[in-house]
Parts: C-alpha cells; sequence; structure tokens
C-alpha cells in the first residue's frame, strides 16, 4: 500500500509509534524513525532488522523542541531520499496530575512536545512536500481531545490543539495536494497499560462498550489507511479508534 513512499514517524521506537513503523515497512515504505535516544533508537532499529532484514529503515534523534534540529534532520532525509512522502508526529507526553499540584515548567513541556513539536516538524516537512507535488501529514491526537480528562489538563490541552491544528493546514494546505489528519486512539495496550494489573485493565474494559482495550497494531492500521492513496480524498479527519470509548 506504500511502495516507493518515504516516511518520517516521529516517536518511533516504541508502542503505537513502533507499530506504525513495523506496517509501514510491511507495506513497501521507507521508514526514517525519530526517537528520543540514541540507545532506544538503535533498539528499535536492530528489532525492526531482527524481524526482516530486508526492510528499509533507519533512525534519527534530534530534540523534536528544537525548531532548528528538527529542520535539519528534516533536510537530510530529504537530501538523502530526494522526497518526503507521509509524515507522522506521534511523539508526546501525557500526565495525570490534578491542577492544585501543576506547576508552569510541568505544564510547558507537555505543550512543548504535544504541540509545538508538531508544528516544528511540519514546517520544513510541509515544504519539501508543496516542492514535490504533495504529501501526507497524520498527527497522533487523543480520545481525551473529544472527552477530556478529570485530571492533568496539559495533555487534553495539547490534544485539542493537535485537532484545531490538523483541521485548519488540511483546509491551508489543500491547494498544495497536502493532505492533514489525525488518529485519536483510545486505552491502547502499550508498555504503561501491559504493566497494569490485569484486574486494573479489566476494569478500563469495563467501561469501553467494545469490551477491551485496543491493540496497537488496531491503532496503526488507521495510520496506514490514511497514508495509503485508499484515502486520496480524506483530509481535516480526526479518525476515534477507540472502541466507542467516548460513547
Amino acid at each position: 500500500m506504500l511502495k516507493g513512499k518515504v516516511a518520517i514517524v516521529t516517536g518511533g521506537t516504541r508502542g503505537i509509534g513502533f507499530e506504525i513503523v513495523r506496517k509501514y515497512l510491511a507495506n513497501g515504505a521507507k521508514v526514517i524513525l525519530f526517537g528520543s535516544r540514541q540507545e532506544t533508537v538503535e533498539k528499535a532499529l536492530a528489532k525492526l532488522h531482527e524481524e526482516n532484514a530486508a526492510w528499509e529503515v533507519e533512525g534519527m534523534w534530534p530534540q523534536l523542541t528544537d525548531a532548528a534540529a528538527v529542520e535539519k534532520a528534516v533536510l537530510e532525509v530529504k537530501e538523502k531520499y530526494n522526497q518526503i512522502d507521509i509524515l507522522v508526529n506521534n511523539a508526546g507526553i501525557s500526565q495525570s496530575t490534578p491542577l492544585y499540584q501543576y506547576t508552569p515548567e510541568e505544564f510547558d513541556k507537555v505543550i512543548d512536545l504535544n504541540i509545538k513539536a508538531v508544528f516544528y516538524a511540519i514546517l520544513p516537512t510541509a515544504k519539501v512536500m508543496k516542492e514535490q507535488g504533495g504529501g501526507c501529514i497524520i498527527n497522533t491526537s487523543s480520545m481525551v481531545s473529544i472527552s477530556g480528562q478529570p485530571a492533568g489538563v496539559g495533555y487534553p490541552t495539547s490534544k485539542f490543539a493537535v485537532n484545531g491544528l490538523t483541521i485548519s493546514l488540511a483546509r491551508e494546505l489543500g491547494k498544495d495536494n497536502i493532505r492533514v489528519n489525525a488518529v485519536a486512539p483510545g486505552v491502547t495496550r502499550t508498555d504503561m497499560v501491559a504493566a497494569l494489573p490485569e484486574q486494573t485493565v479489566q476494569a478500563i474494559s469495563s467501561k469501553i462498550p467494545i469490551g477491551r482495550v485496543g491493540e496497537p497494531e488496531e491503532v496503526a492500521n488507521a495510520f496506514l489507511y490514511l497514508a495509503s492513496d485508499l484515502a486520496s480524498y480524506v483530509t481535516g479527519e480526526i479518525l476515534s479508534v477507540d472502541g466507542a470509548s467516548k460513547a
């Protein structure tokens, strides 16, 4: 589905991001995964190469909250591959700090990575996509961007912003043949959820209409669809993959 495409995936070393990378590679894309540290990037690459030595994947670790560092990394990808067809902004952090315990520094940390870093990655990449005649940008949102959450206001605030950025840029960049969408996952069996006691997972699952938490691959399937030509007329959408959790 993605044969001949070049994709950048931020936050691609674990969880949903890692599954997106795997899914894209399995469908013929060349992938450059961005991670926060060299050691986590190298570990992810080793795991991918062990699974399939023929996959064309490499890693980088720019500081995503540094606009100049991100631009430099994006231009290096463009220089090597002569194209960037897909950008997935998946890197982010969440927390659930109650308001009365919040510090401005903690709030800023969430906003910097979940909003500013998304913008920093989009700006140079969109310029490359416009020059080459088009491309696809997919941002990771969250079910809390629709429903909110009872504590940790910085996280849903950041994801509401991601939705606004997504919808607005879809309208602005449509003339350049650049599609912009977002995926809003619900509770997904990432490392954090997998570490919870089974009793806790069952309690969470009981509140989800479909009766279970999601699997990373199921979320990655949405990213595959939106990046593929099957979604050639889909832009400005926030695609929920949450088992109707927000219902």
